[in-house]
């Protein structure tokens, strides 16, 4: 372990090297036989599990239901919707045929081709076309709506550079699609989930993020507003995070999906979408961990308090087994979820390094002289400190310990991200500057070609005209024209 900890790239020397050595080395994820796939192992699932967990009780404290929709969508359902048929075309896996059969030589299969689709069928990239082509005979009268639907489900989108969790060609995530009788509700809810996005970023990865609209550029495609939050790591750059679009009427005329209202007239019902993803997980890592592992907060991580006993034969183990087992029982009746490990193939060094590495928040060790003297060493991993402890209150200690991990994450990590967002109005200093990485506010005059031209010369996007932000008249550091509004401009993932 010690050597595989040493193999580790540290962030300073190659960050993005550093990050895929943890996702492999942490027993995260690893490359799978289809290219641009991920295997996402037990380790890092049960991360996405807990995330899943808390998300699917904030929607449905919203009103929304889950269901499910199918994988394949008929190619012409993709043209109805022109902007979202062009977002997407380029990054869609098409299913041609039902069939296989045996080779000429019985060596291996071969597509039949009789059995060629009469219409080809599209691997979901998104699910807006197949689930407004269904809420068309769910919607008749306004007493239908508002018609609020998540699915949690897996989908694909062609990617040429992959990194696991961050950009995959197929990953998991969950994508709400609500119907409204108007537009100020459809709006409203557009908002309303980008604020449990952000609730969920900040209170539960710890992770702050600025909430913004999106330019007209970087909308969802087929939307009219596009919500997003962005969150910074440690290497400056910035990361999408969660969108939430309003779709105005779009997707409910290109399916025809209208509702009679309150006076019997036939009205175009209003939209929503809203998804996070897997990415959830990059951005975690990305956010809290260092050099010697993943850092995780107490409230997503799968083993919240580890207890490694250090022995001297069968007898004392079980001594210091039979003291520590109500304090387990007590903190597992918390809620906590603790691992004893006494396993007796791996040495305590050993296990010392691998938790640390996986990032559990809390490790709990006891040997011979703690046993004696009725204590126990305890190591917070987001700081790298040790203490010892009276066994007594302990299990007060470390439920208040978690608590504290959880709080200085967001405080450290917010603290960061602030120290690196600049006002800048001058644009060979941006240029200069936003290689180093950070947020930086700038003036935009509004138009597509201010915003293609820094893409093209600085590598840098507009993520988002910030919520929160005073608006006061400028000039534009690119055109020198009036600018409509100060923006975060960043590179990003």
């Amino acid at each position: 372990m010690a050597k595989e900890l040493k193999e580790l790239t540290k962030r300073s020397e190659n960050y993005s090297q550093w990050y895929n050595d943890l996702v492999v080395k942490a027993d995260m994820a690893e490359q799978s036989a289809v290219r641009g796939c991920m295997v996402i192992k037990p380790y890092g699932y049960a991360i996405w599990e807990k995330m899943q967990h808390q998300l699917d009780l904030m929607f449905k404290e919203t009103g929304a239901q889950n269901a499910y929709f199918p994988l394949l969508i008929p190619k012409s359902f993709l043209s109805r919707e022109a902007e979202h048929v062009e977002g997407f075309a380029k990054e869609c896996a098409v299913v041609t045929h039902y069939r296989l059969r045996a080779n000429s030589d019985k060596s291996g299969v071969e597509v039949d081709p009789t059995a060629k689709l009469e219409e080809e069928l599209i691997v979901r990239p998104t699910s807006e076309t197949i689930i407004w082509n269904t809420y068309k005979n769910w919607i008749h009268s306004w007493r239908d709506l508002p018609l609020m639907c998540n699915q949690w489900c897996n989908v694909m989108r062609w990617e040429m550079r992959t990194r696991p969790f961050l950009r995959t060609s197929e990953f998991l995530w969950q994508e709400g699609h609500t119907a409204h009788a108007t537009r100020e509700e459809a709006e409203e809810e557009a908002q309303k989930m980008l604020r449990v996005y952000a609730t969920f970023a900040e209170e539960w990865m710890a992770m702050p993020v600025v909430q913004g609209v999106k330019s007209e550029t970087e909308r969802f495609a087929g939307a009219l507003d596009t919500y997003t939050i962005e969150a910074m790591m440690q290497d400056g750059k910035a990361l999408q995070s969660g969108t939430s679009h309003f779709l105005g009427q779009n997707f409910a005329k290109a399916f025809d999906v209208t509702y009679l209202n309150k006076e019997n007239k036939p009205e175009y019902v209003w939209a929503t979408s809203w998804g996070v993803s897997t990415r959830l997980i990059g951005a975690l890592i990305m956010t809290h961990s260092d050099d010697n592992g993943l850092v995780l907060p107490p409230r997503l991580a799968p083993i919240q308090v580890v207890i490694v006993p250090i022995t001297k034969g069968g007898d004392q183990l079980a001594a210091i087994t039979e003291r520590l087992t109500p304090i387990i029982s007590a903190l597992r009746d918390a809620g906590i979820t603790v691992k004893y490990d006494d396993s007796e193939n791996k040495r305590p060094g050993f296990k010392f390094a691998d938790y640390e590495l996986k990032g559990v928040p809390v490790r709990l060790v006891m040997g011979g002289r703690d046993l004696e003297n009725g204590t126990i060493e305890v190591m917070r991993r987001d700081t790298l400190e040790k203490e010892t402890r009276s066994l007594d209150n302990i299990v007060e200690y470390v439920k208040q310990l978690l608590v504290d991990i959880q709080e200085n994450l967001l405080v450290k990590a917010r603290k960061w991200r602030d120290e690196r967002i600049f006002e800048c109005d001058n644009y060979e200093e941006f240029k200069e500057r936003v290689k180093d990485g950070g947020f930086f506010l700038c003036h935009w005059d509004g138009t597509a070609e201010t915003e293609a031209r820094i893409k093209e010369e600085t590598q840098a996007t507009i993520r988002c005209v910030p919520f929160g932000v005073e608006q006061t008249p400028g000039v534009d550091m690119v055109s020198g024209k009036p600018s409509v509004a100060r923006v975060i401009i960043a590179r990003s993932y």
